[in-house]
């Protein structure tokens, strides 16, 4: 009980009669505790609580809710496909399938390009095999072993050929539709011909691109067939069990590097990059992240898949239909028919199926390198005053936005950009 309790007083000490609350205090020199006006300073001299003004574009901002200018949260701005700050996996997911459908003509026409000659090709080898097989039949009972060897050869030729073209018409078309995506991020719609002429000049390096990874695939592909051969050879079966293990630290180091290389045509698109160039950029961008990319590629990769074949089951169920109920005692020339027309419209139907799968995984490519550029170069910034300035509104989003200096081992986080809490 203290003495202020009982009654009593302490030595020399003199206790201040009762009054108000508040009023007491300043007896003793102390302020009281009445409500300051907004913005005003204490009579006592004592500073004021009212928070500074925060930075431009911080997300913690005052208003009229806040009478005494503490700050308050405000979500980043989402002025397109997905807000102003590092994404999600929904976001991700979400922002793929509206980029789509605000240029369905630049990324559904792109991706049907892509997959236009291995679509075409398919439906032309469907259509000879099946109007000449008894022709072929009675060829190869007559034909020599050479003249085998030079159709296989000649097949293998175009195929190749065909494959290639769709390689690098993929790469180049890849790299543009990056274009609509950024674009897509500041609501700013983009046709197919804005897409090509935004991205033209950087055709040659897409090639290039399109190049070294070919050409590093088929190296490594080839160094591992020479070493498989090797160790058969020399330690027969003894060098079949040891070449399992080979194999599968093969295919997890191609997994490594293509996840490594894979934001590589939006850098080379968007911050207008040469090939190596935007192989180191991609190798750069994600570091840390490694894991994340692969979860995301993973269950795209199996989306996509399932949605194909959920697809096509309608039309491998027609083939059944049309062979062995509608048409069950037809001749050569009616099976023949029903075969074309069947393998045509497996190869159209393919191909829309392709290309919205490819139009999809190719715009979450583009959103995850915008993803690690605003975590690791703080391009959400960036991006937020040129949305609030509106220059350059036919441009590419991100393009001549320079990354903001990191630390001394290359490492560190960029000048505004987020920090990685993981």
């Amino acid at each position: 009980m203290s003495p202020q309790d009982s009654g009593q007083q302490w030595p020399g000490q003199q206790w201040p009669s009762q009054q108000p609350w508040g009023q007491g205090h300043q007896q003793w020199g102390q302020p009281g505790w009445q409500q300051q006006p907004p913005g005003q300073q204490p009579p006592w001299g004592q500073p004021s609580y009212q928070a500074r003004p925060p930075y431009p574009g911080s997300p913690y901002q005052g208003g009229p809710n806040n009478p005494f200018g503490q700050p308050r949260y405000v979500a980043p701005p989402k002025p397109g496909i997905v807000p102003l700050r590092p994404l999600m996996f929904g976001e991700i997911l979400d922002g793929s399938f509206q980029a789509i459908r605000r240029n369905a003509k630049a990324m559904l026409g792109a991706a049907l390009l892509a997959q236009s000659l291995a679509a075409i090709l398919a439906a032309v080898v469907t259509a000879v095999t099946a109007t000449s097989m008894g022709s072929i039949e009675a060829w190869a009972d007559t034909a020599t072993a050479e003249d085998v060897a030079a159709l296989g050869i000649g097949f293998f030729a175009a195929v190749l050929v065909v494959a290639l073209l769709t390689l690098f018409i993929s790469a180049v078309l890849q790299g543009a539709m990056v274009v609509p995506v950024a674009r897509s991020i500041l609501n700013r719609p983009t046709s197919f011909r804005r897409m090509w002429a935004l991205s033209r000049s950087r055709a040659g390096a897409l090639v290039r691109l399109a190049l070294l990874l070919l050409g590093a695939g088929l190296l490594a592909f080839v160094l591992l067939a020479v070493l498989g051969v090797a160790l058969v050879s020399a330690m027969e079966g003894t060098g079949a069990l040891l070449l399992i293990p080979v194999v599968l630290n093969f295919i997890a180091l191609s997994i490594w590097i293509a996840i490594k290389v894979l934001v590589a045509p939006a850098a080379v698109v968007v911050e207008e990059l040469g090939a190596v160039a935007g192989l180191r950029r991609s190798w750069e961008l994600t570091r840390a992240n490694w894991w994340r990319i692969l979860g995301i590629t993973v269950v795209i990769s199996i989306m996509v898949g399932i949605v194909s074949q959920v697809v096509m089951i309608p039309v491998s169920l027609l083939t059944s239909f049309l062979t062995t109920v509608a048409t069950p005692h037809a001749g050569s020339e009616q099976t023949a028919a029903v075969a074309v027309a069947v393998g045509v419209a497996t190869a159209v139907l393919g191909a829309l199926v392709g290309a919205l799968g490819y139009a999809f995984q190719t715009s979450v490519m583009a959103l995850l390198y915008m993803d690690l550029r605003m975590r690791k170069d703080g391009l959400d910034i960036n991006l937020l005053r040129l949305l609030e300035s509106g220059a350059d509104p036919d441009g590419v989003p991100g393009r001549g936005a320079a990354p903001g200096p990191s630390g001394r081992d290359g490492s560190g986080p960029a000048a505004g950009a987020w920090p990685d809490v993981r």
